[in-house]
């Protein structure tokens, strides 16, 4: 029985890394840091593929049992990934489980605020949570977050009509993004 579970994940990982490949590459696009005020920082970029996965599991948590459990697993590899990635800035092994919790913290936190802000169709505390999230010390000077939460709202409706099978088949792809989108 405890094979099942091995095999399970092995056969899983293709999906995993191709939708994760999805999620990551589309989080990176320059329209993001050079238009809508994203800071192209490592934490601007843990953000943006947060708000991505969060979207992905907003999609997902309404799907069937195969989808759901590709999107559990691809909340296994981002965090994997994260720990990986804060390894390779030099935290060393002592610090690693300390920066994890909060960074787990953080994303489960933006879970529940963006779906809040999402579900009530609340554009302006959208806005208010991007802007704490994303510029935690600008106050008032902080870039306007209105095109990226447009984009946001607008993204997860389209989402919504992902067919089942592509969700499955871990093929949901995010729109390309570039400047004349925002214009």
């Amino acid at each position: 029985m405890i094979w099942n579970l091995f095999k399970r994940k092995k056969s899983n990982q293709a999906l995993v890394e191709r939708q994760y490949a999805e999620i990551t590459g589309a989080a990176r696009s320059p329209v993001f840091y050079e238009a809508m005020g994203v800071p192209d920082t490592v934490m601007g970029r843990f953000e943006m593929i947060s708000i991505h996965l969060i979207l992905y599991l907003r999609r997902t948590g309404s799907a069937g049992e195969a989808a759901r459990g590709l999107a559990q697993d691809l909340v296994d590899a981002f965090f994997e990934d994260v720990d990986h990635s804060i390894r390779e800035l030099g935290i060393g092994d002592m610090g690693v489980p300390k920066r994890m919790k909060k960074l787990a913290k953080m994303f489960y936190g933006r879970v529940k605020s963006y779906g809040q802000a999402l579900d009530t169709g609340d554009r302006q505390g959208l806005v208010d949570a991007l802007r704490r999230n994303l510029h935690p010390e600008s106050g008032d000077e902080a870039p306007p977050m209105q095109a990226l939460s447009d984009w946001m709202i607008a993204t997860a409706r389209s989402l919504g009509d992902v067919p089942e099978e592509k969700l499955a088949a871990g093929q949901l792809t995010f729109k390309s993004m570039d400047r004349e989108v925002i214009r």
